[in-house]
């Protein structure tokens, strides 16, 4: 987000055609999977057969209730108006009130059901969803923008769940309607169902003509929909950089761009698929002139009766209500599939790699890690770490430091197997760590990192999320070691004090001590901090220190730091700067040794000085 905010811009409206080309190509491959996301889709309508099967036998008695309505009507004025037998009149009125009325139940009971049908689909697809994006790699969430992931769970999801409640419904009706329609207008008279048909190649030129407008521009609705949702939720986490550079004008104008592009997609789409109810409409309406027009000729001239014209006059218009209701669901079809194309983009992405089958569990880390010859890259062209080899014994504390994109933090993530070394090896207790199973590796390793990370609930809970079997006394001690029992006794409920998301309401530096206290709960064998301190005033930061020295004990821990003071006990510090490994020892050897570390430290203290 920075980058855009500190780069040049320039804002300009584009034409449509401006906006829509960069995205042609990909957009245009993902159309021709538009059968396989209908099958997609349809594996999940599969899984209520039994409910779906009941509506479809719904739709088809209202279908036929509906083609037998305008049939009695006019087979009544030829029998009963035009004869004058008003008993006949008055059972035809009885006969059609029970035809409208299970015409009516048919409707009420198909619509019921098939929204219970769509919601349990959609149910059943976000939580696959959800659960495949627990199962994805760390690299997957590090390319994405999270509002662009929230906006394909929330908004294309329900895109997809609206269309399923009235679209397939809908669309098995109108055909079921169409054929019934044409077979009852064949028998009654051929010439005039000829007539009527002759719409259908303008009808289908024009509808051809629309859809294939209407399904690139909905695709791009949803896209920039995604990429506006994204830089709303990057942009509201950033307000702070953003009022500190006092970029609030750029900010709005980079909005607007983006707006713009969903403006104009969505206005062109809706503007496209407007056209066809208008087409629609003329069509109907000429069919309706044509046949009144040669119905009435043939009428007086004795081929059919008043009654045969009325019911091709009411036909008409029901055979291109079908037509117009199709080419509707066609279009909120396209909407829909574009949504579920996005969803599916990601339940297709490959999960986080299993584990190699020789991979075993283990009980206890004794903490001797090794790296050796260690290579790494994010991107193919651009190295992170190369041949990166250190050791480190069992109760040590190995720091890490170096300047910003040194690979401190890839080292940490390699180590935790969020990543794969792309050369060299890693080795725990002499065990290659690509045979160790990543969930057992995790189970003994404990986090804090810069960003403390809470969540909606109690701050007993949160602490707690370190071990979820520990007891609240040693919750509160973990709290206590941690220095955070003080601050958490003075809030309103104490330890069950509820959170807002993201720990709202408390300051950083107070997450930041829960952080470390759910560390400390978990116990852990290998114990990682990340800039742990980084938020904490220094009279709070000495006494974490000697409570991070009573959890460190006997524990193997890496330890990242960009205040150096905070490190100088470290049995071990290693010097990275551009992905290679430059120095190592402890803080006197670095400091005698005069090189990058000792520099580092000098820098330091003159920052400090300058205060």
């Amino acid at each position: 987000m920075l980058k855009e905010i500190v780069r040049p811009f320039q804002y300009k409206r584009r034409r449509l055609s401006e906006i829509d080309a960069s995205g042609a190509k990909s957009q245009k491959k993902k159309a021709d999977d538009f059968g396989g996301t209908l099958k997609k889709i349809w594996h999940y309508l599969a899984m209520s057969k039994g409910k779906l099967s009941l509506v479809l036998f719904m739709v088809l008695i209202s279908s036929a209730m509906s083609l037998l309505g305008p049939y009695l009507v006019g087979m009544g004025i030829d029998d009963f108006i035009v004869t004058g037998d008003s008993g006949g009149l008055v059972q035809l009125i009885i006969v059609l009130a029970v035809v409208y009325v299970v015409y009516s139940l048919s409707m009420w009971f198909q619509a019921m059901w098939m929204v219970r049908i769509a919601q349990q689909t959609v149910f059943t697809m976000r939580t696959q969803l959800f659960e495949h994006l627990q199962k994805l790699p760390i690299p997957f969430f590090d390319k994405r923008q999270h509002g662009e992931l929230m906006s394909r769970v929330t908004n294309d999801m329900e895109n997809v769940s609206s269309t399923l409640n009235s679209s397939v419904i809908q669309i098995v009706s109108s055909v079921l309607t169409l054929v019934g329609t044409i077979g009852v207008m064949l028998y009654l008279s051929p010439l005039l169902t000829l007539i009527t048909v002759l719409v259908i190649p303008a009808m289908f030129l024009g509808l051809k003509w629309i859809t294939n407008r209407t399904g690139r521009l909905f695709k791009e609705q949803q896209r920039n929909l995604g990429d506006m949702n994204g830089y709303i939720q990057e942009t509201l986490s950033g307000q702070k950089i953003i009022k500190t550079f006092s970029q609030e004008d750029r900010v709005i104008e980079q909005f607007e761009e983006k707006n713009e592009k969903l403006r104009l997609a969505g206005f062109w789409a809706q503007t496209f698929s407007g056209f066809i109810p208008k087409l629609m409409n003329f069509l109907n309406n000429l069919s309706f002139a044509v046949i009144a027009l040669v119905g009435g000729v043939l009428a007086l001239r004795g081929d059919i009766s008043i009654g045969v014209i009325v019911i091709f006059v009411e036909y008409s218009r029901q055979f291109t209500r079908p037509l117009n209701d199709l080419a509707n669901q066609f279009n909120t079809l396209l909407s829909a599939v574009a949504g579920a194309e996005r969803v599916f983009d990601i339940m297709n992405e490959d999960e986080e790699r299993k584990d190699e089958k020789d991979a075993v569990n283990i009980d206890k880390i004794s903490g001797y890690v090794s790296f050796e010859n260690v290579m790494f890259s994010y991107e193919e062209d651009e190295t992170i770490l190369n041949q990166v080899s250190f050791q480190a014994k069992p109760g040590e504390m190995i720091a890490l430091v170096g300047p910003t994109g040194a690979g401190k933090t890839t080292i940490i993530n390699l180590l935790s197997r969020f990543y794969n070394p792309t050369g060299g090896e890693i080795r725990i207790d002499g065990k290659e760590l690509s045979m160790i199973k990543r969930s057992s590796l995790r189970s003994h390793m404990a986090f804090v990192l810069q960003d403390s990370i809470l969540f909606q609930g109690t701050i007993r809970e949160n602490i707690r999320y370190g071990r979820l079997t520990a007891t609240d006394e040693e919750v509160e001690k973990a709290a206590l070691l941690a220095n955070a029992d003080s601050f958490i006794r003075k809030m309103p409920e104490g330890y069950d004090t509820v959170l807002k998301a993201d720990g709202e309401g408390i300051s950083q530096g107070q997450r930041q001590l829960l952080a470390i206290a759910r560390a400390m709960l978990a116990d852990p064998d290998l114990l990682i901090l990340d800039e742990a301190t980084s938020s904490i005033d220094t009279v709070t930061e000495i006494k974490i220190q000697e409570a991070l020295e009573v959890l460190m004990k006997g524990r193997t821990s890496f330890v990242i730091a960009h205040r150096l003071n905070t490190i100088q006990r470290a049995d071990q510090i290693l010097v990275l700067n551009n992905g290679q490994l430059i120095e190592r020892g402890n803080h006197e050897e670095l400091m005698k040794r005069n090189g990058f570390y000792a520099d580092l430290q000098k820098n330091q203290l003159k920052e400090q000085l300058a205060l």
